[in-house]
């Protein structure tokens, strides 16, 4: 039986680790897929324009 002890942690784990990935998959794209899209392009058009500023001399 301790076989049965061994196995049953990985198994668990396999299983909530297909769970998460089927969960993320369907959860990609649909009705909020252009918002979402949206919200990232926003954040990276800051982090970009943030990098290019011009920096002052001496700093």
């Amino acid at each position: 039986m301790d076989y049965v002890a061994a196995l049953v942690p990985p198994v668990v784990m396999a299983v909530a680790f297909i769970a998460l990935i089927v969960t993320i998959v369907k959860s990609q794209g649909g009705q909020n897929k252009s918002k979402e899209d949206a919200a990232v392009d926003a954040v990276l058009g800051r982090t970009d324009a943030a990098h290019q500023e011009p920096k002052a001399h001496g700093a």
